[in-house]
């Protein structure tokens, strides 16, 4: 049985209720109007809309985050849809995910070569931001499935003529995912809306299959190649979109995603670094692309849980990816002042990868929540009768892990009833003492930002992020499986 703990059982109980609330304050914010004034533009949101942050900002210092994302857009609507399943939220919220699909197919008939022919956006600009516009040329490429490379857009429906890094391949795939795992809830979508699920599922899966060998700019919008978290993703919506597809009886499609999904497969085993004992985040980039190299990246981590990944290869029980997360807390408990002062109660505050500048360069919210799934979805999954297999690769991640068994090479932990018991006891253990770290560093407002401070553990960057909310939604959720897991016999 697990020891019960009033206190942190209540403060999750709590802050579940509020990331629940403020989550939902950014999706279809039509009560919202984002005045823009260096771009002229006034922004009112759009129903199906996702803006990553609905605080106003405009880098002083906090960032400009009133954009819709394909990336946070789709987290967003996935963690909605478990606070759906798991009944936090009534049914009624469904119809937002319906107005998300039916926002995502506008955008794809936006037109970029019109925008640019017609110029008038320019002249709202102040003289000193034109410098910021991205180039006529450059919008009056983003037309047809162009479009499902741009990454993000205005939330009222139009696009972002703001220089960014462009293109980026994830979000297509994200998209696919949650609206296939919309399609397989019950209620099921009316008619109307399951035809316009199968148009935008079509249009992200065959951008996803004719596009993925291209590179692109990573998660973090910074390193332009080829990267393990855009793939992961990828590999995870062909290989569920080649189901969907054979379900619908489109053969040749399945086939396509299929063989898809299999050759991302194989460029997935390619990241790994054996001389860095971890998976790379990035293959193919330049040294003019700057950002992060082979250090490793918790990029890593997110692509399997985003993947909803638990057996194999590339998931929880890959001994690569665990050994990514492990040297991934070593690094940070060394290198973040906060984590140097810690008890032992706590676990390292996670950032994103070693020399990250951005914002504070502190740690992330969604970074460490993210550490936190990862040990419960792991324990669920021993729970479950999977053993882990120890390797060289994940020897570190295992030897710091008490109450697990004595290692020996190649073995499989978990064999026994009394092996399991240990293990899913000393993961449950781990996961909350990262959860534990998360509140630490809420305010009693239960407000999560983007970042909070490496030296200080005051919050920085985007305040009330969209994402920080999900992914602390979709780590109690997590937990709570696990403990209805431990509970039966």
């Amino acid at each position: 049985m697990v020891p019960a703990d009033p206190a942190f059982d209540a403060w999750m109980a709590e802050e579940y209720a509020v990331a629940t609330t403020a989550m939902l304050r950014s999706v279809s914010p039509t009560g919202l109007v984002r005045v823009r004034d260096a771009f002229g533009q006034v922004i009112a949101p759009k129903r199906g809309s996702v803006v990553a942050s609905p605080a106003p900002g405009f880098y002083d210092p906090n960032p400009d985050y009133f954009f819709h994302w394909l990336r946070d857009s789709a987290l967003v609507i996935d963690a909605l849809l478990l606070l759906i399943a798991e009944g936090s939220v009534s049914r009624d919220a469904l119809s937002h995910v319906d107005d998300f699909v039916a926002f995502s197919l506008a955008l794809g008939a936006l037109d970029g070569a019109e925008l640019a022919q017609r110029r008038d956006y320019r002249d709202k600009v102040a003289p000193q931001f034109q410098k910021y516009l991205r180039t006529e040329e450059e919008l009056a490429a983003v037309s047809g499935e162009s479009i499902l490379a741009e990454t993000r857009f205005n939330p009222d429906g139009t696009l972002d003529v703001i220089r960014w890094s462009r293109p980026q391949h994830d979000g297509p795939a994200l998209r696919a995912l949650t609206v296939m795992r919309r399609e397989a809830m019950a209620p099921a979508p009316a008619a109307g809306c399951r035809r316009a699920m199968a148009d935008l599922l079509r249009a992200d899966l065959d951008f996803t299959c004719r596009h993925w060998q291209d590179p692109c700019f990573d998660l973090w919008e910074e390193v332009f190649g080829h990267h393990y978290y855009t793939r992961r993703v990828q590999a995870a919506a062909l290989a569920a979109g080649a189901a969907w597809a054979a379900a619908l009886g489109d053969r040749h499609r399945s086939a396509r995603y299929r063989t898809a999904a299999d050759a991302l497969g194989e460029a997935l085993a390619g990241h790994w670094k054996a001389d860095a004992g971890c998976y790379a985040a990035h293959l193919g980039r330049t040294e003019a692309d700057g950002g992060p190299g082979a250090d490793p990246d918790i990029a890593v981590v997110l692509a399997v849980l985003h993947a909803k990944a638990d057996a194999d290869a590339h998931s929880i029980s890959d001994p690569g990816v665990q050994a990514t997360l492990a040297r991934l807390e070593a690094i940070f408990a060394g290198d973040y002042p906060i984590n140097r002062t810690a008890d032992g109660a706590l676990a390292p505050a996670m950032g994103r990868y070693r020399g990250d500048i951005y914002g504070s360069g502190g740690a992330y919210y969604f970074a460490t929540l993210a550490a936190a799934e990862f040990y419960y979805r792991l324990a669920a999954a021993v729970r479950g009768g999977r053993p882990i297999r120890a390797t060289r690769d994940n020897a570190v991640f295992l030897e710091r892990m008490p109450g697990f068994p004595r290692l020996a090479p190649e073995r499989e932990l978990g064999s026994t009833t009394d092996e399991r018991r240990a293990m899913v006891a000393a993961l449950l253990a781990k996961g909350d003492r990262f959860m534990a770290t998360v509140r630490r560093y809420t305010p009693a407002s239960g407000e999560l930002s983007e970042q909070f401070d490496q030296c200080t553990g005051e919050q920085t960057s985007a305040k009330d992020l969209a994402w920080s909310y999900a992914a602390f939604i979709t780590a109690c959720a997590a937990r709570s499986r696990l403990l209805r897991l431990m509970a039966t016999a």
